[in-house]
């Protein structure tokens, strides 16, 4: 079996994997990173995702072979202290029902945030929209994004 080092969070993590492994299990198995959620497995829902290299991606989809180049940052990589100005915004509106889509929902957020600073509402709603929430909190997490959009200005 390979062993391959990863730019996780900042540091560097030496896993022993298959190459095919996909990452979301890596993190999970293998780093202990268990706020990246298993969802759908297929790409559909968005609970597993993270930044490679700054962009939104669902770590499902994604082999361990693929990534080994790549800087992954996960949501509990995403701030120290949770300060995050997207996190912030989380707390404020009380986003979270049940929390499971959260940290894949703050992940896309927080991506789109960093391109697109000052985002219409429309726009907001086109970039979150391939992640699913299954309590509905939808209209609670337009709104988190854009009082976080107003914080990162």
């Amino acid at each position: 079996m390979p062993t391959y080092t990863l730019n996780v969070n900042g540091n560097a993590l030496s896993v022993e994997a298959d190459s095919d492994t996909p990452v979301l299990w890596v993190l999970r198995d293998h780093a202990n990173l268990v706020g990246t959620k298993f969802g759908c497995g297929i790409g559909q829902c968005g609970a597993c995702t993270i930044h490679l290299d700054g962009a939104a991606t669902r770590s499902c989809l994604l082999t361990v072979d693929q990534v080994k180049d790549a800087r992954i940052t996960t949501i509990e990589g995403l701030s120290e202290h949770g300060d995050h100005p997207v996190q912030q915004a989380w707390k404020e509106v009380d986003v979270p029902q049940c929390g499971y889509c959260q940290a894949g929902q703050i992940m896309t957020a927080s991506a789109f945030l960093s391109e697109n600073p000052n985002p219409s509402e429309e726009e907001i709603r086109s970039a979150m929209h391939g992640n699913i929430c299954r309590c509905a909190a939808y209209n609670r997490i337009e709104k988190a994004v854009k009082l976080a959009a107003g914080k990162s200005k």
